[in-house]
């Protein structure tokens, strides 16, 4: 990580105190929501601490779900989760986190300055074996994360990794927490958000949506590519909104079988069609680990229907599936029938396309704009086809 000068972004606060406890000592990072410092505790211990910026913090919504972001956090109770100790409002009105500080790099970093853009398998597959792991303890205690991506996922110097950054994750504990995502209405990252989410269903939005996130995150690592690409925002929010994902195989034929089909999996268009929760996806993953086998494939595919409510016989399954009858399945969304078309197949789906670049387009302005009209323009920004809302 990086130290900023007094004069880069965040800069203006290094060397201050925040609640006269705390010693900002180095920023490391920024983004369209809030600062990450490193900083010191008056009794020499070392911490992170994310400060919500000013004019945000002002807006009463944003506020409340950033401070909401340590409650959320803490609840996984899960080591993979980043320890959240103390939240507060400094003097000057800005809401801040206190969190654990860690040493290391994010997925990204290690992903940007991998030979190709491209990862191992092997190394793909152990870090997604945690990543579920924690998702697995979130998704039993009702929280959906809604914005994993290569940004949010800390690889520790001593190979550990760390979900960072539930400040959108959805808490299923009642109607009133719904108010909370209807401030933002569109937030997360179109890469990696699932067609549900891109067109803010947030009824829709569930555990399996997460694990969209996981397969997208797998596709890009493994292919070096996002699973749309476009450089409008408008075009990549309509194609994740209305066109299944390639297969990997597709854009990377060197990828064993068994983990292609992980991956085509984990990003059907459907949520049905996907892995059903995080500890299927996981004994799928466990068993690619393993080493290309002939019964593999076959396994994992199979494993995306077997159930049970025990969950110490995730390992146990993997193995009865490899003799389970397979049942049909199509990861692509069903076309009505060409009789009921009244309009040209090229007509109506100009019409389509154009009618949904238009809304969706308005929606992503109209929507970020409610939640605080002066920070518009730093909440979102277009970088190498991602659209980063509210973060």
């Amino acid at each position: 990580m990086g130290r900023f000068s007094t004069e880069g972004p965040g800069g203006a606060r290094l060397g201050r105190m925040v609640l006269g406890k705390w010693r900002l000592d180095e920023v490391l990072g920024v983004g369209g929501m809030a600062v990450v410092y490193a900083a010191t505790h008056q009794n020499g211990r070392r911490v992170a601490i994310k400060i919500l910026h000013n004019v945000l913090s002002r807006n009463a919504a944003v506020r409340a779900r950033f401070l909401r972001e340590g409650y959320v956090t803490n609840s996984v109770d899960h080591p993979g989760a980043v320890a959240i100790l103390d939240q507060d409002v400094d003097v000057d009105g800005s809401a801040f986190l206190v969190m654990e500080l860690l040493s290391g790099e994010t997925l990204h970093q290690r992903w940007t300055r991998s030979p190709g853009a491209k990862l191992a398998v092997p190394d793909v597959l152990a870090i997604v074996d945690q990543v579920l792991d924690v998702l697995a303890a979130a998704h039993d205690r009702g929280i959906v994360h809604r914005d994993l991506k290569p940004e949010n996922l800390f690889l520790t110097d001593d190979g550990r990794l760390k979900l960072l950054d539930f400040g959108i994750a959805r808490l299923h504990e009642g109607v009133g927490r719904t108010e909370i995502t209807q401030t933002g209405l569109w937030m997360g990252t179109p890469a990696f958000m699932p067609p549900e989410q891109v067109k803010s269903e947030w009824r829709e939005v569930d555990a399996r949506s997460d694990l969209w996130a996981v397969g997208a995150l797998m596709f890009t690592m493994l292919s070096g590519r996002f699973v749309h690409e476009n450089d409008v925002p408008a075009n990549l929010m309509l194609a994740a909104a209305t066109q299944p994902a390639p297969t990997l195989a597709s854009v990377a034929p060197e990828v064993r079988p068994e983990v292609a089909a992980i991956v085509d999996r984990a990003l059907a268009f459907h949520r049905d069609a996907r892995w059903q929760d995080a500890r299927s996806m996981q004994s799928a993953v466990r068993l690619a680990l393993r080493g290309p086998a002939e019964a593999v494939p076959d396994a994992i595919d199979r494993l995306a229907y077997a159930t049970t409510d025990d969950d110490s016989q995730y390992d146990a399954r993997a193995a009865r599936a490899v003799t389970a009858p397979r049942p049909a399945f199509s990861a692509t969304p069903p076309l009505p029938p060409i009789g009921s078309m009244k309009l040209g197949i090229a007509g109506a789906m100009a019409a389509l396309a154009l009618s949904m670049k238009i809304a969706l387009a308005c929606v992503l302005v109209a929507r970020v704009c409610t939640i605080c009209p002066e920070q518009a323009a730093a909440a979102v920004r277009v970088d190498a086809g991602r659209v980063l809302a509210t973060r």
